[in-house]
């Protein structure tokens, strides 16, 4: 009952001084608020990109000059690498015999036209035929280039759904002259609708043979080679043959860290994790600044509130009140301004995290940890602020309460 009594006195005095409960709340709903909003935007970025990256395939790895790069003297030593050649992708397809699919990838980016229409940045990937047997490409109808095209330089395209979308709106694009640069191309293929991913489209593509890319449009190639193992067993394996066999063709000394990156797809996931946390954590120290300054709000308004409440509090322990139902009374109070704070910054939080999540690429996912943890918070914040003025409530002497005016 005194359990009771004390949340039904705190949401009266909420609905009796709206103004004051609102500025004394506002600090613990900001501060909920912002975890919550936080916390939904990167649990969805997490899943989303967790889901994107992994539609590489579990088996599959990539071989480029640069890795992950945290720091500029990482960058000024990477960026003296010699660069992936097409030659170093043929020695792997020869001497791993774990690497099932071996292909390769350079991109730019040209402004493609077709007649009076045109697209501008599109990404132009040169790649090896067997690309879309190793990466997410699907095909939607047509074909992707052959390894007779590959071989013999020609000027054919497979394009994503942008083209096809914007270009040829009422008409089917096989067969049809496209202009990249100053050069044309033949599409033979459009592949499936993947979307957008973060804000990137991933249908603003073209995919043109390798060598045809390489003759046309960079002498000098910025080579990604992909390898996809038998199977996730021989994954390992496979990757300690690549990294021998690109040690042994670029001369890296044994006692040499490699001159190249080997990446995985959990490789990347958990880069982008460390990142995502590390975020987390910078927002939930603003967040807990927040908190701080409504928990000292809150005391300070339950120490106005003891005052107010003087011949009450004297009038109870005349009737025979102990101390420790005064102190739970007002410890009652403080937990339920917390509580409602805290309650009201979920839902303003989730709010926000859905509307950005509406108008913008970032994903949004609510956690159900992170509103038990908010509550719990909340809940924390009004017990650790609340003690002090529940105390004096508490110790309060009923004599001079009484004479209190």
């Amino acid at each position: 009952m005194q359990f009771l009594e004390g949340i039904i006195i705190a949401l009266r005095s909420l609905a009796a001084n709206k103004l004051r409960s609102i500025l004394t709340l506002i600090g613990v709903i900001i501060g909920v608020m912002t975890v919550i909003a936080v916390v939904s935007i990167i649990s969805g970025m997490n899943r989303y990109v967790e889901a994107e990256i992994k539609s590489m395939g579990s088996t599959t790895f990539l071989i480029r000059k640069f890795g992950i790069i945290t720091s500029s003297e990482e960058w000024f030593k990477q960026i003296k690498r010699k660069r992936l050649t097409l030659e170093d992708m043929e020695a792997i397809k020869q001497g791993c015999p774990d690497c099932w699919k071996v292909g390769a990838e350079a991109i730019t980016w040209r402004k493609v036209k077709y007649k009076n229409q045109h697209l501008s940045n599109m990404s132009i990937a040169g790649t090896t035929a067997n690309i879309t047997e190793i990466l997410d490409h699907e095909v939607y109808e047509g074909r992707i280039f052959s390894e007779f095209e590959v071989k013999h330089n020609r000027r054919v395209c497979f394009v994503g759904w942008e083209i096809k979308e914007n270009l040829f709106p009422d008409q089917d694009p096989l067969g049809k002259d496209i202009k990249i640069g100053n050069h044309y191309f033949r599409i033979v293929g459009v592949a499936k609708k993947k979307g957008t991913f973060l804000g990137n489209n991933q249908d603003d593509f073209v995919l043109i043979p390798i060598t045809t890319f390489e003759k046309l449009f960079a002498r000098r190639l910025f080579l990604m080679i992909f390898v996809k193992a038998k199977d996730f067993l021989s994954m390992q394996d496979a990757m300690d043959q690549c990294r021998v066999i690109l040690r042994a063709r670029r001369n890296v000394d044994y006692d040499e860290p490699d001159d190249f990156a080997i990446m995985t797809s959990e490789s990347v996931m958990d880069f982008f994790r460390q990142f995502t946390q590390l975020a987390l954590l910078v927002m939930g120290g603003i967040a807990s600044i927040s908190l701080v300054v409504g928990g000292i709000v809150i005391m300070n308004i339950m120490l106005v509130s003891v005052t107010e409440r003087t011949r009450e509090i004297g009038i109870r322990k005349a009737l025979g009140a102990r101390r420790r139902n005064i102190l739970w009374q007002f410890l009652v109070e403080a937990v339920t301004l917390a509580l409602v704070g805290g309650i009201v910054g979920i839902i303003t939080g989730a709010l926000i995290a859905k509307i950005i999540s509406s108008v913008s690429p970032l994903p949004a996912s609510v956690e159900l940890w992170s509103v038990v943890v908010a509550l719990l918070v909340s809940s924390s914040v009004g017990i650790f602020f609340g003690i002090f003025p529940a105390t004096r409530a508490a110790r309060l002497n009923p004599i001079e309460a009484l004479r209190y005016e």
